[in-house]
């Protein structure tokens, strides 16, 4: 492995900074043996923060690619993006303050430093060397530094001015910050004959020593192990029936797993499409939405509705009207971003006195209050019920029809509790034949929960 790209001025001062940044690392115990400044690197298999300097290190990194090349190997390279020593930024025209560049290609790779505590993630859709490299180096010190990293083109001035040379070959991120700018990422030029990873300064160098053995050679240049006879490299014409059963079970095992979580995935993605407009619109809801979100709950619970602003045009009557078997609800949907006022009511008082007169042939049997109240606030911190019995108790006690919060209709709705919906809107038990009731449910008397209905407008949390 090639001795690190020197940066600094004083070069003696860069060689011992270097020495000490890999001194305590256990080569041996990963698999590695290293080789230094003067050391030839034809036969390496790694390069480990190569330098294009001229004595110091251009002439080793350049045996190590001519050896890799002659092999027809790619050259595997891990670059150290940034330096934990240095926060400020040297170019007062330039957001970035560190950089990578790539001998003989065009372009170089940028760094800015993120803030302190920055969050970072694994990309999607790796495979299993850098998703095993990301997952390492995820599990840094919490104030260790991360650098956002960006493709740069580099510009030559010439006789007829500034060239820009676009960058090449492709930036795969492996770890991201909360932007999605790659933080971790494996560069690799058009031609594949190199393969760079570009990982922050301050990292556990065992860790990523022994990535290199374990993981990335096997995945990148396999012949480098067979060629040092390397436990983690078999040649599968050499296994015994029991090594070959189980290598191949075990492959078989990483199959199914990663289809199994392709599927699960795919299940959960469309699961919370078809979940999210229902829990936004109850939750955070107003006007149509929320609307919308209360008729899909009456629907799954088992109700016929019709949205009377659609059939009858606004505001003729209430919102919904909602059928089951032989009962006939009205139900009216209004919105409050704090608290709800008193007034609200009566707008569905007004419906129902107008109600004969639109539909004599369909008189209604109930009618219910369906309210989203404090939504500006986090579902967790909202009042379970619209209008609290102790600031409300008259008020409460003179209500002929239950008044519900949206938190405690998204409660039924997630728990796919049909019976209480049902017995909530209509005010009394309608088992029905989706019925799922609880026990609680069924330990309660009819006259007990018509008044529990007229008092609190249901149960749940919001």
């Amino acid at each position: 492995m090639a001795e690190p790209d020197p940066q600094a001025a004083d070069h003696a001062h860069q060689l011992f900074a270097a020495s000490a940044k890999y001194a305590d690392i256990s080569w041996s115990e990963e698999g590695a043996e290293p080789r230094w400044l003067g050391m030839d690197t034809s036969t390496c298999a790694a390069a480990i923060n190569p330098s294009h300097f001229a004595s110091r290190g251009a002439d080793e990194f350049e045996r190590f690619l001519s050896g890799a090349a002659s092999r027809g190997e790619p050259a595997l390279i891990i670059a150290t993006m940034g330096n934990v020593n240095d926060a400020g930024l040297r170019n007062v025209f330039s957001r970035y303050n560190a950089r990578v560049d790539f001998p003989h290609f065009t372009g170089s790779i940028a760094g800015k430093r993120l803030p302190a505590g920055a969050e970072v993630s694994l990309a999607p859709d790796l495979d299993a060397a850098d998703r095993d490299l990301g997952l390492r180096l995820r599990n840094r010190p919490a104030d260790a530094p991360w650098w956002a990293m960006a493709l740069q083109p580099i510009h030559s001035e010439g006789p007829q001015g500034t060239t820009v040379h676009k960058p090449e070959g492709e930036l795969a991120p492996i770890l991201v910050d909360t932007l999605g700018e790659p933080v971790v990422a494996r560069w690799t030029p058009s031609d594949g004959q190199q393969i760079w990873y570009l990982i922050p300064d301050a990292v556990d160098w065992d860790t990523v020593v022994g990535w290199i053995v374990q993981q990335a050679l096997p995945a990148h240049n396999p012949a480098a192990l067979r060629r040092a006879r390397s436990p983690h490299s078999m040649n599968a014409d050499l296994e015994t029936p029991a090594e070959k059963q189980a290598r191949v079970a075990l492959e078989e095992l990483e199959r199914r797993y990663t289809d199994d979580k392709a599927r699960l995935q795919a299940d959960l993605e469309q699961a919370r499409q078809e979940a999210d407009p229902v829990r936004s619109g109850l939750l955070y809801g107003t006007g149509s939405e929320l609307e919308g979100a209360v008729a899909a709950v009456l629907r799954a619970a088992g109700f016929t509705v019709t949205e009377l602003d659609v059939e009858l045009g606004a505001p003729k009557s209430a919102d919904l009207l909602a059928v089951l078997e032989q009962e006939t609800c009205l139900v009216e949907v209004k919105s409050a971003s704090g608290a709800a006022s008193e007034k609200l009511v009566t707008s569905l008082q007004r419906h129902l006195e107008k109600w004969p007169q639109l539909r004599p042939h369909q008189p209604v049997t109930c009618s219910a209050m369906i309210i989203n109240h404090q939504h500006r606030l986090d579902p967790a911190q909202r009042p379970t019920e619209v209008y609290p019995r102790n600031q409300h108790k008259e008020f409460v006690d003179a209500l002929t029809f239950p008044v519900l919060a949206t938190g405690q209709l998204f409660d039924w709705w997630r728990a796919q509790d049909w019976s209480a919906v049902r017995t909530a809107v209509l005010g009394r038990p309608h088992p029905g034949r989706t019925s799922k009731p609880t026990t609680a449910q069924n330990t309660t008397s009819t006259a007990q929960k018509r008044r529990f209905w007229r008092r609190s407008g249901g149960s749940g949390s919001a």
